[in-house]
């Protein structure tokens, strides 16, 4: 497999930052420590310009190409960890308590970190690189936030690019998928506010635990019985809170959980059935039902001509063989779809050894990924940026 001979001679320096950084976990907004190392090392390998603070821990570098050229081509990796404990026993654990790179964003800015340097060393390419290691994309809005700082305005691209790990596919698999590949997600917090009483003597009561769980049941019926069978959705209930005794009926009740999505219709559909179904409930009950409902994540949409332009790039490093155009929708979330919004571009999976998945405590990053990744990410932009 072709990995770029230049990232190959440094591949055990990218091993040593992504375990420092796995060993030093910050969750979104927090990656004081991680920013200050990218900044550090992009200085330090010639990057022609480093920026900081946008969306308060995001860091923007800019490498100009060996020949001027009025386009950019955008490079963006997340650096923020999980809020939750790691099980792997690793000697390079995580050192910081209710922190973990579950998902190995360590290993995405690693990658990121490799194309960088490749690409300030070599400058194959004409026009500009940009660099864009983004904060907080666990649910927080990191990508929103670096938006509302004006980076493309800041920093204009053509296009953009972005990469996640896949611990499940067999090494080195690349694959894209053009249009809506990644979906949509609401948040959403249900509140019933009812009348609370002796557990003894319930017919004082507006129980909230009934509604509660009568609505639950109903709330599933939603994408069974409402969306249309071809339009792929997910309601799920992940959280029901209430109660502090046993012999107290509470006098509030709250639902949580998740909506995902592959069109803002069927997102719409969604919401509206849940509002109507708070608000009958209500009625039915005689308490108040208050749903919050919020949009977390947009849909991912990947570029047609540009996830086939990342296909061939990819194929370049891991083979033809093993980098592949897919039909495969992923229910899961990623907030580079924001940018996408903005700017044109794709978001690739690569697969590495790993027998877990990612957000599980014991899931481990295969470090072999690293230099892969790197250089599918430096060939991008050489292409796209041909001299």
């Amino acid at each position: 497999m072709p990995i770029l001979p230049t990232i190959a001679e440094y591949a055990d320096e990218l091993t040593a930052i992504r375990r420092d950084f796995h060993e030093h976990p910050e969750i979104g907004f927090e990656e004081v420590r991680t920013s200050g190392i990218v900044a550090e090392l992009l200085r330090r390998w010639g990057v022609d310009e480093v920026h900081t603070g946008l969306g308060k821990t995001g860091v923007v570098g800019i490498i100009k190409g060996r020949k001027e050229g009025g386009r950019a081509v955008g490079l963006r990796a997340d650096m923020d960890a999980l809020p939750m404990d790691e099980l792997t026993n690793l000697p390079y654990a995580s050192k910081t308590p209710g922190a973990f790179h579950g998902c190995g964003h360590d290993g995405h800015t690693t990658m990121l970190l490799g194309a960088a340097r490749y690409l300030a060393e070599t400058r194959n390419f004409a026009g500009r690189a940009v660099v864009i290691f983004q904060p907080a994309e666990e649910g927080l809005g990191g990508a929103r936030a670096m938006l509302a700082d004006g980076l493309f305005d800041k920093f204009p691209c053509d296009e953009i690019y972005g990469m996640h790990n896949n611990p499940l596919k067999e090494p080195n698999k690349f694959s894209v998928k053009p249009g809506p590949a990644m979906a949509g997600a609401t948040f959403f917090d249900i509140t019933i506010n009812g009348v609370g009483s002796h557990g003894a003597m319930p017919h004082h009561a507006k129980d909230p635990i009934v509604v509660a769980t009568a609505l639950v049941q109903s709330l599933q019926s939603i994408v069974s019985r409402n969306v249309q069978a071809t339009q792929p959705a997910v309601l799920s209930v992940t959280q029901v809170h209430s109660g502090s005794a046993y012999n107290v009926v509470p006098d509030r009740a709250v639902i949580s959980g998740t909506i995902r999505y592959f069109a803002d219709e069927v997102r719409d559909l969604i919401h509206n059935r849940v509002i109507k179904l708070c608000a009958g409930f209500a009625e039915s009950y005689e308490v108040e039902i208050v749903p919050d409902l919020r949009p977390i994540f947009d849909v991912l949409m990947n570029d047609a001509a540009l996830s086939e332009a990342y296909r061939v790039a990819a194929a370049e490093i891991v083979d033809a063989e093993n980098a592949t155009i897919t039909e495969e929708l992923v229910t899961g979330s990623e907030d580079f779809a924001d940018m996408l919004k903005v700017v044109p571009g794709a978001y690739c999976t690569l697969g590495h050894g790993g027998t877990l998945p990612v957000h599980n405590p014991g899931f481990t990053l295969d470090d072999d990924i690293l230099p892969v990744g790197a250089s599918i990410m430096a060939r991008i932009v050489e292409k796209r940026l041909a001299l």
